[in-house]
């Protein structure tokens, strides 16, 4: 028997959204760790779909689902979702980005922060009884430049968190720079931020134009010795640049979440992005996560319950 109102949860989500969703008549079908191939199989009865990362609502999975009405995004990156296609089906997509950005902003804060005091590092150094104190002196953020690449929630949100560091914070958006504070340097292009500054920090989608933002080029343009903060995609950097740049120090540091190849598996070397990351894993200078920036306990309530809202009133007929 088709159930008329089933909905397809292919992410973690906080159980307020399936209370939602409930209370809205759906049957909620939930397959966290679902795959691509699987999706084809699990889509076709659905009116709305709850995705992340795992599930690609492209052209293919969209037409797989002929009763599909809407697409719930778990965070941003809308770069999971033919939006273009999902428009020409009548399909309501929505994201919530609100959800998981002060998330990212406190973890990016806290790579960087790791990385100049060199917490982590010296750490690992005591657990194997070594004690150096003039080696891992530290460097201060007061004073310095910071660039914010991509002024949206996250970016905003990680502005924030730099305001109490005495920093000078540069912005540049290309897409919305009315969006950028008066209080924060607005740059009409890249050239202050080649110029000026002393940490890069990227907050932008994957797209085409910013598909390998960080590359060779970017990084020669650079006055002076730099750290990146990639917590927005992995493609966003490219792989060999970034690892060139780190050996020979035009790059002076990287904090990275996200990676050109996910999951990241750095004991498996056959592959060569795996070989080259595994060489940058054990830099003095390099901060890795896998991945967890906006993935907290509190951004899983959040985005969960953002994403309830906004089908709430998509259904009830109100704005958005």
């Amino acid at each position: 028997m088709i159930i008329e109102k089933m909905v397809l949860i292919a992410a973690p989500v906080h159980p307020v959204l399936l209370d939602a969703l409930s209370s809205l008549g759906y049957e909620c079908v939930m397959h966290e760790k679902i795959t691509q191939e699987s999706g084809f199989a699990l889509i076709g009865d659905c009116v709305g779909v709850i995705t992340s990362t795992r599930l690609q609502l492209n052209k293919e999975l969209i037409d797989a689902a002929p009763n599909l009405k809407w697409i719930g995004r778990m965070g941003s990156g809308m770069e999971v979702i033919d939006q273009g296609y999902a428009r020409e089906k009548g399909i309501v997509c929505f994201a919530s980005p609100e959800g998981n950005c002060n998330a990212v902003a406190e973890h990016a804060l806290g790579m960087l922060l790791d990385l100049i005091r060199r917490i982590g590092w010296s750490q690992a150094e005591l657990q194997h009884g070594i004690w150096k104190r003039e080696e891992n002196r530290g460097t201060e953020l007061e004073g310095k430049t910071i660039a914010i690449i991509g002024y949206g929630h996250t970016g905003a949100a990680f502005a924030r968190k730099l305001m109490g560091f005495d920093m000078r914070i540069l912005a540049y958006d290309k897409y919305a720079p009315q969006r950028i504070p008066p209080h924060i340097i607005n740059c009409q292009d890249l050239e202050p931020i080649f110029e000026e500054a002393d940490i890069v920090s990227f907050h932008v989608p994957a797209q085409q134009d910013t598909v390998g933002y960080l590359n060779q080029d970017f990084i020669e343009r650079m006055h002076k010795p730099f750290i990146v903060i990639n917590t927005s995609r992995g493609n966003i950097a490219d792989t060999i640049g970034l690892h060139d740049g780190l050996i020979s120090g035009k790059i002076k540091g990287a904090c990275l979440d996200v990676f050109e190849k996910e999951p990241l598996v750095i004991i498996e070397k056959k592959n060569y992005l795996n070989r080259l990351f595994a060489a940058m894993s054990v830099l003095p200078n390099v901060v890795m996560t896998p991945h967890i920036a906006g993935y907290t306990h509190e951004s899983l309530y959040k985005m969960s319950k953002i994403l309830a809202d906004k089908v709430s009133f998509y259904l009830t007929d109100r704005v958005i």
